[in-house]
């Protein structure tokens, strides 16, 4: 990071290291951390815990009291400068009497921009943006893809062995990972608006695609089916639990009327869209689902609706877990109609690899 010191690079490392306990209880507000530094001490640290509560910076200013004057404050993410929920970040720490503001990203909000410029008119020394834009984007992509498009945020994840194979045979349902891959996914779960499946994954593995394995948790997300027919039974263990985790079904506009009824009588919000190339339109798919307020989706399933969302450029993030054994060439492949470095070439890694067990996590962003 250009123009900082070993330890200001450490600090705000830190910042963006605590804002990350924000993860399934902020969305679709960004995670923020913030590390208040006097005299090479560190005297507080806060990140945003909850939506539509006290920000990073207004936490770590009340553990700090009035030892926050004449301190640095590192924040992952510029301080906003609008009233929203909460005051504005700027106001804050400019009443604190801060003397100095390191930040980490700019903040894309077109309403909450502005606090790094806000914090100079003060007579704060400001330091910032010091990320690059790809850097900034990883730690709240959903954030920075809904204010830079205004449109819904799309991450898939897929569990897949060393050959590239999801399912030993199509229809017939088959776990690849281990249980500490089981309660990550559950995790990553969290942090989204809705877990977005097609009708044959519901049809083969029954899900529930609900959030457990105790792992903090603002509110259950919807359950989004993609059912161009609407063949799903409306028996699903979907709909145990309706009243929980709304579910939400898209229909072909011709699909029939008696099984759309069925699914709308199960507790289902059923909506129809317009075909597309293999199924239904993702762009009117998605179109319905931002205007639904679902800032962020979860696509867990399965392989051919991964592949038709990152063909048509939908998607922006992908969680690859890789499970150390073989199926064969009777398995399904994870990726159809993805074959060659050519259909890959929009992907680069997004973070190091991590274990589970005994399979490993791979991260990869859309370049924009």
């Amino acid at each position: 990071m250009d123009g900082l010191t070993d330890q200001d690079t450490s600090h705000l490392q830190r910042a963006r290291e605590i804002a990350r306990r924000g993860w399934g209880l902020v969305h679709p507000n960004p995670m923020v951390g913030c590390v208040l530094v006097k005299e090479g001490e560190v005297v507080a640290e806060g990140w945003h815990t909850e939506w539509g509560g006290a920000h990073a910076e207004v936490n770590a200013l009340r553990e700090a009291e009035d030892r926050a004057k004449g301190a640095t404050a590192f924040v992952s993410l510029e301080p906003c400068n609008h009233f929203g929920k909460t005051p504005p970040c700027s106001t804050a720490l400019l009443e604190a009497g801060v003397s100095r503001v390191v930040y980490g990203a700019a903040d894309p909000g077109l309403e909450s921009a502005g606090g790094g410029t806000a914090l100079r008119a003060g007579g704060i020394e400001v330091v910032g943006p010091v990320m690059s834009l790809q850097e900034a984007r990883r730690d709240n992509p959903a954030f920075f893809h809904n204010q830079e498009h205004r449109g819904t945020y799309v991450a898939i994840k897929l569990a897949q062995t060393l050959d590239g194979k999801i399912a030993e045979a199509p229809g017939r349902r088959t776990a690849i990972t281990g249980p500490e891959a089981k309660v990550e996914t559950h995790r990553l779960r969290a942090g989204f608006d809705g877990v977005l499946v097609g009708s044959e994954t519901v049809r083969v593995d029954d899900p529930l695609l609900t959030v457990r394995e105790d792992v903090p948790l603002r509110k259950q997300p919807a359950r989004v089916v993609l059912d161009t027919e609407a063949t799903i039974s409306s028996k699903a263990r979907l709909f145990e639990d309706v009243s929980v985790a709304p579910v939400v079904i898209f229909v072909a506009d011709d699909a029939p009327e008696e099984p759309v009824s069925g699914l709308e009588r199960a507790g289902a919000t059923v909506n129809r869209v317009p075909r597309g190339k293999g199924g239904l339109s993702m762009e009117a798919v998605l179109a319905v689902c931002w205007e639904m307020g679902f800032r962020s989706l979860f696509c867990e399933g399965g392989a051919r609706l991964a592949s038709r969302l990152m063909v048509a450029e939908a998607a922006q993030r992908l969680h690859l877990f890789v499970a150390p054994f073989v199926l064969g060439n009777e398995g399904v492949p994870a990726f159809p109609g993805m074959e060659g470095a050519e259909a890959w070439s929009a992907w680069a890694p997004a973070a190091t690899p991590t274990m589970f067990g005994k399979d490993v996590l791979l991260e990869f962003d859309r370049i924009d």
